[in-house]
């Protein structure tokens, strides 16, 4: 694929996603930017939603992953664990923070514990969200500079500002509205290449829907479920339960994610919305993996040899399948990048006013001027973070970026269930040191943990562990009478 025919399509799909943007963001203010201004429909957010959790890396990892160490299809019982996740997240949270009448999730904190908490919470928040979503997005901008700038020999930093300048240019006025509204159309854009890829290789391969279905069945990549040896980090309890409540921290108490579903008019709509994309999720994320299934006995057939996260693109791209495979597998990746770097710098915009900063007291007019610097300074830097990722030029250091933003979920899914199982007060200027000191005892329990625990090894579920340390931190900072 020629890089003028990326550029065209790229081109082509922001025209669209701009005029979503456009459309949505008529009549914006701060409560449009923050919450939506509760006006959003349910099954809208539900549709959102489906989309909302998958990035650029997402987009080509999940298929990918099929064949990588003996993995198969194993995600699947943390998907059964998400679902389980969103019923939590609808019944639990859902109403307190509607009760609240909440722009920030994190606000919950400050009513709870103080002022300490809520700060150690939002800024938990920054950090794995600013080095998350600047990881994703430098991804993505290291497959544009192959297929479009090196070509026409232009420099990444080019790259940069003018990622971060769409990213920022639609979310400026509209915010979650039209972070919600894109969301929708990545969603449909996601699906529609996954369904197309399938469709393609199936016929290809001279398969109708009973073949394909053995085809997959049979090959070594359908095995879902791992219940042999629980020190295997594909172990179906370990998978389910960090399933469970990797959606909890990562989705329920995430502000990015969480401010689509407090965009609905009420808690009961809200709940609507939780449940129904939870179930949605189930079948999407199984079309990925019979995606992934199908890659690897095309690319085996085919003679394409890579693996991993490379695959995808490299079937799609091949010219082995019509030219509308590899549009759509541009348009979905591109769609999926996008969607998720605006959201992340709207979540960004309104946890840092709000939370950080805060908005008592302050005018419309006030809270509008701040909401825009802070929004123009994120951008900023969250553009710096992606040219450090690539000076540094070096897988390890998205390793690492990775491995830092699961720790500070942790410290926040602690905080929270402590305030929501108990109801005592704590010393809140000691918070801090909590949230702190939980990620560490978990750094040290990750690295002997083969050592110490006769050849265990923690996946997903080390954020239990890291909540848990948090959660009793705090009973020993709990006030007495």
């Amino acid at each position: 694929m020629s890089p003028f025919s990326v550029i065209l399509i790229i081109l082509t799909y922001f025209a669209v996603m701009f005029t979503v943007s456009w459309i949505s963001s008529r009549e914006s203010s701060n409560a449009g930017f923050f919450t939506g201004a509760r006006k959003t429909p349910w099954w809208i957010a539900a549709i959102a939603m489906v989309g909302a959790p998958m990035s650029g890396v997402t987009f080509v990892s999940v298929p990918g992953m099929v064949g990588v160490n003996g993995t198969a299809m194993g995600y699947m019982q943390m998907c059964l664990g998400f679902f389980v996740g969103y019923l939590i997240i609808a019944f639990v949270l859902v109403p307190v923070f509607y009760k609240m009448n909440m722009a920030s999730i994190y606000q919950y904190l400050d009513t709870r514990f103080g002022m300490s908490a809520h700060k150690t919470g939002a800024w938990f928040f920054f950090i794995s969200k600013m080095l998350g979503a600047s990881v994703r997005l430098f991804l993505v901008c290291v497959t544009l500079q192959l297929m479009v700038f090196e070509p026409l020999r232009l420099p990444f930093l080019l790259n940069v500002l003018i990622t971060m300048g769409i990213v920022l240019v639609y979310t400026f006025r509209g915010g979650v509205k039209s972070v919600i509204w894109t969301d929708v159309l990545k969603t449909v854009c996601m699906i529609t290449a996954i369904v197309l890829g399938i469709v393609f290789i199936a016929k290809d391969l001279g398969l109708d829907f009973s073949g394909l279905v053995q085809t997959v069945r049979e090959s070594p990549y359908s095995k879902v479920f791992f219940f042999d040896d629980v020190n295997h980090p594909e172990y179906f309890w370990k998978q389910f339960l960090a399933g469970i409540f990797t959606v909890v921290a990562m989705t329920g108490l995430d502000q990015d994610l969480m401010q689509r579903t407090l965009s609905c008019k009420d808690y009961r709509n809200a709940q609507k919305n939780l449940v129904t994309s939870g179930l949605m999720q189930i079948p999407v994320i199984f079309l990925f993996l019979s995606l992934g299934a199908l890659l690897y006995i095309f690319g085996s057939a085919k003679g394409i040899s890579e693996v991993g996260d490379t695959l995808f693109p490299a079937v799609a791209t091949s010219g082995l399948l019509p030219g509308i495979v590899g549009i759509m597998f541009v348009v979905g990746l591109v769609s999926c990048a996008f969607s998720a770097g605006g959201s992340a710098l709207t979540a960004l915009t309104t946890s840092f006013t709000v939370d950080i900063i805060g908005t008592a007291g302050k005018s419309e007019e006030e809270v509008t001027a701040v909401r825009k610097r802070v929004h123009l300074t994120m951008a900023l830097l969250m553009g710096v973070c992606i040219f450090i990722f690539h000076l540094l030029n070096t897988q390890s250091s998205i390793d690492a970026v990775y491995k830092l933003a699961s720790y500070t979920y942790g410290p926040i899914l602690g905080m929270f269930a402590f305030g929501l199982l108990t109801r005592r007060k704590v010393r809140d200027k000691w918070v801090p040191v909590v949230a702190v000191i939980a990620p560490i005892l978990c750094f040290i329990l990750q690295t002997n943990s083969v050592r110490w625990f006769g050849g265990y090894q923690f996946s997903y579920e080390l954020l239990l562990f890291n909540a848990l340390f948090t959660f009793l931190g705090l009973c020993l900072l709990i006030r007495r009478k």
